[in-house]
């Protein structure tokens, strides 16, 4: 055959046999926010322009100590200063990734003793002797990157590393709504005790009266014993909410990455009733920047989407331009003689052919995971507006729920204070008084339950709100 034709025909017999990327794309598509449907779910709930949570939101709570407790956790948590050792690793790979984009130059040196073989190149008296062999090079190498496969890969680690700042911001996040919450069952536990030690006490003052009333004949045996069945239920509810005060504190101080001891020290909470709820105007549009697990999962959409592009441009041919120079010599002698120079530049091609299916392999792999990064954005899209949902829905059961125990409260107060007059005017005993009384506190314990309740909606708004998440690091 013609060399001049079998040439082109080599060539293009080359390229036909070269790996393929034919059939592998990505098949998720993130979903827009503003498409999400949620109005219904937020109808009648005020909203504001500015209605976003601020940075420290649970200062609305008002309590200084809950405020110190929630800047103890963010200094001195383990889980943050794991979540700040994975971004301090993210940011150290993102810059290992961009060093492929620069020219790369390296030093080497090498010295080596060495027998010469007797029958190689080289005449006598080198040929059979022992010589040291030298050398001392910089070698330089720059990738010309025309397909941007290196870019993409640094665009990737980037990515990666944003979204584990987003992580980072999220983990505070949860840490401090995670103390907020504790400390609300701490304060939940102390008003429930409250009442029932008010509870105790009119019960043992009813068993007192009604043992007085067996004594002058009034009552029987009968009546002693229905009183007396009450204590041990109230007593065990006394031991139960001091266990519960007991688990709030060795929570406390657990998140704090404290030992049990801390929790011993915090007095008893003071937290600031609940304000109104109000949701922001632009929801759910908005909600991308301000939730940190959100901005998380885009970033890893588009962390996996240049992982992708890299691995599909390792297809195309690679151009490296190569260069070395520096000394050379079989004796230390010659090493730095001017004849020792060694030096020598120029390109260098490489072209996937057969590989096995090593880069479809990848490719389809990187194709995956940019589908699984857009599906999980788009559940933790949609589990977010249900968590807002959420909270907005306990709002307004609780809100409903108050109203009603308010109006048994008032009723309860006013059925006292009649069953009092009545009392002081000679016209009853003891006993409906007392019966009364045990009333409004059982409304009491109801509206305790209820402003705890009202507390961790508010808690829990802020954080599915983003609690003032806005993109900074």
């Amino acid at each position: 055959m013609n060399p001049a034709r079998a040439l082109p025909a080599c060539a293009a017999l080359l390229l036909a046999a070269c790996a393929s990327s034919d059939g592998l794309v990505t098949r998720s598509t993130p979903a827009d926010p503003a498409r999400l449907e949620a109005a219904r779910s937020f109808a009648s709930v005020a909203v504001a322009a500015a209605a976003w949570p601020s940075e420290r939101w649970w200062r609305s709570l008002g309590d200084p100590q809950l405020d110190k407790l929630i800047d103890e956790a963010l200094a001195s948590s383990p889980t943050l200063r794991l979540a700040q050792a994975r971004l301090e690793r993210a940011r150290a790979l993102a810059a290992a990734a961009g060093a492929p984009l620069g020219p790369q130059l390296s030093a080497e040196f090498d010295a080596s003793r060495q027998r010469i073989t007797s029958n190689g190149i080289y005449p006598r008296p080198i040929a059979g002797s022992w010589l040291w062999q030298n050398q001392a090079l910089l070698d330089f190498s720059y990738d010309f990157d025309f397909w941007g496969r290196n870019a993409a890969a640094w665009q990737s680690a980037l990515g990666e590393a944003k979204a584990a700042e987003a992580d980072a911001q999220a983990a505070r996040l949860v840490l401090s709504s995670a103390v907020a919450l504790a400390y609300v069952q701490l304060a939940h536990a102390y008003d429930q005790r409250d009442v029932a030690h008010e509870q105790l006490a009119l019960r043992e003052r009813q068993l007192d009266l009604v043992r007085t009333r067996l004594g002058a004949g009034l009552d029987s045996q009968l009546e002693v014993r229905q009183s007396e069945t009450t204590l041990p239920e109230i007593r065990q509810r006394i031991a139960q909410l001091d266990e519960s005060e007991a688990l709030a504190r060795h929570q406390i101080a657990a998140l704090l990455g404290r030992g049990p001891d801390r929790g011993l020290a915090l007095a008893r909470p003071a937290l600031r009733p609940a304000a109104g709820l109000e949701l922001p105007s632009r929801l759910p549009a908005d909600l991308l920047g301000r939730r940190p697990d959100i901005a998380a999962s885009r970033w890893r959409v588009e962390a996996a989407a240049r992982g992708a592009a890299s691995a599909r441009a390792e297809f195309y041919p690679n151009v490296d331009l190569v260069a070395f120079v520096g000394l050379q010599a079989i004796t230390w002698g010659h090493l730095l003689e001017y004849g020792s120079r060694v030096l020598g530049a120029g390109p260098a091609l490489s072209l996937p052919i057969f590989d096995g299916g090593r880069l479809r392999g990848n490719l389809g792999a990187k194709s995956a995971e940019y589908d699984a990064a857009a599906e999980q954005y788009n559940q933790a899209l949609a589990d977010a507006l249900r968590e807002v949902a959420d909270q907005v829905a306990a709002w307004r059961s609780v809100e409903r729920q108050s109203a009603e125990v308010e109006a048994g409260l008032a009723t309860a107060a006013s059925a006292r204070d009649l069953a009092q007059a009545r009392f002081r005017a000679g016209l009853t005993g003891r006993l409906p008084v007392l019966t009364a009384e045990a009333q409004v506190a059982a409304q009491r314990g109801l509206a305790a339950d209820l402003r705890a309740r009202r507390l961790e909606a508010a808690i829990g708004l802020a954080r599915a709100l983003g609690g003032g998440y806005s993109g900074r690091s």
